[in-house]
């Protein structure tokens, strides 16, 4: 035999709870419950645009606020056309069918640990906190004559401090209309099965006269992976999923902290740089060109084979060094978490960007390979070197231990000391090429009487006098030539010394010895990085190899148990993607956040069903390997008279 069970939706939003509900089949021997909705009432458009979207039943818009309420909440009195709602309306939203099962998860900003204390005493949030009690009363005064089985009241567990008056209110008003109340609390991932931690506060009530059987508590599950979930999706960004799957513009700063914030950590992992006058001292980002490019390795890893072309904007050929002073500079919550791609998330709020908490996830799927694996590899000197190849620089450094021998220069860059003598003065007279430099120890009060001293005389003027006094100057003389005017057997006609090329220029071969100091091995770069507040898309690798970014809204939806990707290919094959109402990610993450998720609701509602439909069949227990659905503090909820044992 099949019964049906009704059930109705007080503040339903996207009616994602809804829709677990009537996913629900309780069932016991000899009788089979099919869950049927009969409606939701919420005040968004948008959110009851959904609730038929996700249910095919319709919902009504209407705003529940009473007078006072409402001028307490906007600041001005409402509109002409507005009424303020009645038991009546309730009635007419579930479609004149009086509910088996009634859901209520009022407004909980109020309530919420992301709003500070003093604002959630305001006028404002006081009226939208009212709303609990007075969405109670309405359903309630809506089927006095014939009371609900079961009614959940759902909301986030701060109000169980928060809103103490609200809730001791509550439960007064339904014992005086025959219910036996128990305040509970439970986690959304562990009844649904999910890959996210969502802990949630939750009041039971029981008609004791129309439901004398024990309601247990769904059996928990374990908690799946982050990665289990997003696995199974396309890549974010992939439009073939649909236009939610897209990755959010965040500012450049934003994708900076990201990028070191730890996988399986949050902000704290910063708190480990080491930053001076705002800038980090340890590290540089420039920009990417190619796969591999501007690599970073850990300090325990070793670097790949060195290929022939080997510059640092084609490799990995960096090293991440984990030495140095941390700075705690950071000081508020969960910001910038990024979630391990084999762990679960934590609770999906309404307001939920990268910089509110632990919303990123470090994703290790790449697009292929690295391309070498060897590039700038240093064997030790006591080890075989690799295999010599044509392409000379591939893997061919040596960290040579040994010092200067006998037969090397000791002279180079030298300077002799004042009371000490000289080498021999060389053909080649640069301070490269042997001691040509001295330590002056001379100076005092009275250098300050040589007006010569670092004279620097203009091209096309004399010079001053060179005279005996010590440190004097008219040394030097401002060349105007350039360097085309040099002759053959100039050192510097064709080495390009110090050389920096156009962007747009090409340079010229690659000697074996190249070094930035005999030849045009810079290149003046003009891309700059965006500035700290500038909104866009990008691809940061993290020290561990994966890339820190936020979750795209139609992941945060997977995570709900709203959207499943199996369920979804084909159709976004025939370009169908999942979609919620509307073209804003915003709204649509509130709402998804706001959400009781679909799997988790529908393992309440098969656990309420069962015992509603014992209570059709004359039972009044039943035997279960679950617990009956109270926590270590509370009692059964199935006390008759209500009535505390």
């Amino acid at each position: 035999m099949i019964n049906e069970i009704n059930h109705f939706h007080l503040f339903s939003g996207s009616g994602i709870g809804a829709a677990g509900m009537q996913d629900a089949k309780p069932e016991i021997p000899g009788l089979r419950g099919r869950m049927v909705c009969s409606g939701g009432i919420d005040v968004d458009a948008a959110g009851a645009a959904d609730f038929f979207r996700f249910t095919g039943v319709r919902c009504t818009v209407r705003d529940l606020f009473s007078r006072n309420q409402y001028i307490a909440f906007h600041g001005h009195e409402p509109p002409a056309s507005w009424v303020e709602a009645t038991p009546a309306d309730i009635r007419e939203a579930a479609g004149g069918r009086r509910p088996h099962i009634l859901f209520l998860s009022a407004p909980c900003k109020g309530f919420s640990g992301l709003l500070s204390h003093s604002r959630s005493l305001t006028a404002k949030y006081q009226a939208l906190n009212e709303l609990t009690l007075r969405g109670i009363w309405l359903t309630l005064e809506a089927w006095k004559e014939d009371p609900v089985e079961v009614i959940l009241f759902e909301n986030v567990p701060r109000i169980a401090s928060r809103g103490r008056h609200f809730l001791d209110q509550i439960v007064q008003l339904l014992r005086h209309y025959g219910y036996v109340v128990r305040e509970t609390a439970h986690d959304c991932g562990e009844l649904g099965g999910l890959a996210q931690s969502r802990k949630r506060f939750l009041l039971i009530a029981r008609h004791a006269e129309k439901v004398p059987a024990f309601i247990y508590e769904p059996p928990k599950r374990p908690l799946r992976a982050v990665g289990e979930i997003l696995g199974r999706m396309h890549l974010p960004g992939d439009l073939r999923a649909g236009p939610m799957h897209r990755i959010p513009n965040l500012s450049w700063k934003t994708w900076v902290r990201l990028a070191f914030v730890e996988a399986g950590s949050d902000w704290r992992s910063l708190n480990r740089l080491a930053v001076q006058d705002g800038y980090l001292q340890d590290y540089l980002l420039v920009p990417e060109m190619h796969r591999g490019a501007l690599g970073v390795h850990g300090m325990q890893d070793s670097a790949g084979v060195i290929a022939g072309r080997s510059y640092p904007l084609n490799g990995a050929f960096s090293v991440a060094d984990p030495r140095f002073d941390p700075s705690a500079a950071w000081k508020d919550g969960q910001a910038y978490g990024v979630r391990r791609w084999d762990a679960s998330t934590g609770a999906i709020a309404g307001q939920q960007g990268p910089g509110q908490g632990a919303y990123s996830v470090a994703d290790p799927r790449h697009h292929g390979p690295a391309k070498h694996s060897n590039e700038f590899r240093i064997v030790r000197y006591d080890a075989a070197a690799r295999a010599v190849t044509g392409a000379h620089g591939t893997g061919q450094c040596v960290a040579d231990p040994r010092g200067f021998g006998e037969d090397t220069h000791k002279n180079v860059f030298r300077v002799v000391s004042w009371e000490g003598t000289a080498g021999t003065v060389s053909g080649g007279h640069g301070p490269s090429s042997g001691g040509q430099a001295v330590a002056d120890p001379r100076g005092g009060p009275d250098a300050n009487k040589l007006h010569g001293k670092f004279h620097t005389a203009a091209w096309d003027e004399h010079s001053h006098a060179v005279i005996a006094g010590y440190a004097n100057g008219a040394f030097a003389v401002a060349d105007p030539r350039p360097g085309l005017a040099r002759e053959r057997g100039d050192h510097y006609l064709t080495a390009g010394h110090y050389g920096v090329a156009a962007w747009d220029k090409h340079i010229g071969a690659v000697s074996a010895s190249a070094c930035h100091d005999n030849g045009a091995w810079s290149v003046a770069d003009p891309r700059a990085l965006p500035a700290a507040n500038d909104k866009l898309v990008c691809r940061i690798t993290a020290e561990d190899g994966t890339w820190h970014r936020p979750f795209t809204t139609l992941e945060l939806a997977a995570l709900q148990s709203l959207y499943d990707p199996d369920d979804y290919t084909e159709a976004e094959e025939h370009g169908a993607p999942f979609q919620m109402e509307g073209s804003s990610d915003s709204a649509h993450r509130e709402r998804i956040g706001n959400a009781v998720p679909r799997k988790a609701a529908k393992a309440m509602a098969e656990e309420i069903g069962r015992a509603i439909l014992l209570s059709r069949a004359g039972e009044s227990f039943q035997l279960s390997s679950t617990p009956i659905w109270v926590r270590p503090i509370a009692t059964a909820l199935a006390v008759r008279g209500g009535e505390t044992p």
